[in-house]
């Protein structure tokens, strides 16, 4: 199966700074078998939008999961554009994954994450910091072999 790593950043998109998070994701979504690509995309709620209508109707990735701007900065517009992008949302993966980062902070209630279908592409997600990434990914990699499985139903 294939799926996409799409970290949320301005200041990487420009080249500056490091991705952790990002290659965090790969290499868990490598371990789960899947076969993953990686794209870095500003914090604009369009570029966004486009990337993941792009990755989902043209790539046919089966899962996008995106890494960053779930906060609540300005900036910070993954969920807008996520929603931008999605035909129907798929909330149990956010809620799993805000309820989970409670057990670890009290800051885990400020995550504005959301989940949803693009056709048949299942989008995630996932807090911006390799912690996050690394709380929430057993909550999800146990339910994508069952979720592609329905994606493909007609």
């Amino acid at each position: 199966m294939r799926a996409a790593v799409v970290t949320i950043s301005t200041t990487l998109a420009r080249g500056e700074g490091d991705d952790v998070s990002g290659p965090a994701l790969v290499d868990l979504c490598n371990e789960a078998g899947l076969e993953t690509v990686h794209e870095v995309v500003s914090d604009d709620r369009d570029a966004i939008a486009s990337a993941l209508k792009r990755l989902a109707d043209v790539e046919r990735v089966r899962f996008i999961f995106t890494t960053g701007g779930t906060g609540l900065t300005l900036d910070d517009v993954t969920p807008e554009a996520t929603r931008d992008a999605i035909d129907r949302e798929a909330p149990g993966y956010a809620e799993a994954i805000r309820a989970e980062s409670r057990n670890h902070t009290p800051l885990g209630i400020l995550t504005r994450g959301i989940s949803g279908v693009r056709g048949r592409t299942l989008i995630i997600n996932f807090p911006g910091s390799p912690k996050g990434v690394a709380q929430s990914w057993p909550l999800v990699e146990p339910t994508l072999r069952h979720a592609a499985e329905t994606l493909e139903r007609e």
